[in-house]
C-alpha cells in the first residue's frame, strides 16, 4: 500500500474537483448512521466551501423523479448549475459525470454522498483503480446504519482512499490565514455551519466590540 503523506499529498483548491452524489429525500429517509440534520448541514457547508475556493463541483442524483430532487440547501449554492440525473447506481459508470469531471483537468477527486456503503463506495473504489487521488468527506455522507457507514469507510481506506471532514477540508484548502483572498467568505461559512466554533467566533467579535467597564469609584 502506498502511504499518502508529505506536503504534496495535502489537498489544494486549484487541483480539486468535488462530486456530490445523491443527497436526495429517499436516501435521507432511511439514514441512520448520522443525525439527518447534521448531514444536510455538513453537505451544504461542503458545497459552500467549494464555492468559496472556486472548486468545480458536480451535482448528481439517481432517478430524481422517484427519489426526489437534491436538497435545495445544496442546489441553492449553485443556482445556475444543472444536476446530472443517472440510472447507474455507481456514479463512475455514468459517462456524463465522468466526462465533466475529467474536463476540469484536476486529479484530486473529493466525493460525498448518500449512502456511504453504496453510492459513495462504488465510485470511490472504481476511481481509485483508475489512478485518481480520492478523498471522502465522511460527515457529508451517511448510511442506513452506523455499521454500514463504518464498514464502507474501512473498505474505501483499504482501497487507498483518504478520509476527511468538511472542516478539515476547508482548513487544508485555506492552509495559511495570511492568504486573505477567501478568509472572510470561509469565516462566514463557519459562522453558519460549524456549530460551536461558529458561535464562539461571533461571541469573540461581540467581546472585542464591547467597551471595558470603567473602574468603580
Amino acid at each position: 500500500m502506498t502511504f499518502r503523506n508529505g506536503l504534496a499529498s495535502l489537498l489544494r483548491p486549484e487541483d480539486s474537483v468535488v462530486v456530490l452524489i445523491d443527497h436526495q429525500p429517499y436516501q435521507l429517509a432511511n439514514l441512520n448512521s448520522h443525525d439527518p440534520q447534521a448531514v444536510v448541514n455538513n453537505s451544504t457547508a461542503l458545497a459552500k466551501v467549494a464555492r468559496v475556493f472556486n472548486v468545480p463541483t458536480i451535482l448528481t442524483s439517481v432517478i430524481a423523479e422517484r427519489g426526489g430532487l437534491i436538497f435545495p440547501q445544496i442546489t441553492d449554492v449553485f443556482p445556475e448549475q444543472d444536476v446530472i440525473d443517472r440510472t447507474f447506481i455507481n456514479t463512475w459508470e455514468d459517462r456524463k459525470v465522468v466526462d465533466v469531471v475529467k474536463a476540469t483537468g484536476r486529479k484530486q477527486l473529493i466525493i460525498a454522498g448518500l449512502w456511504t456503503e453504496i453510492c459513495v463506495a462504488m465510485p470511490v473504489i472504481q476511481a481509485l483503480g483508475e489512478g485518481w487521488d480520492v478523498t471522502v468527506i465522511t460527515d457529508a455522507c451517511g448510511a442506513v446504519s452506523v455499521e454500514a457507514h463504518q464498514v464502507a469507510i474501512q473498505r474505501m481506506i483499504a482501497a487507498g482512499a483518504n478520509m476527511m471532514t468538511w472542516v478539515a477540508l476547508a482548513a487544508e484548502w485555506q492552509r495559511d490565514w495570511a492568504r486573505t483572498e477567501h478568509a472572510a467568505e470561509l469565516t462566514d461559512v463557519f459562522k453558519h455551519h460549524a456549530a460551536g466554533s461558529g458561535i464562539a467566533y461571533l461571541w469573540e467579535q461581540q467581546l472585542l466590540n464591547t467597551p471595558v467597564p470603567g473602574k468603580a469609584a
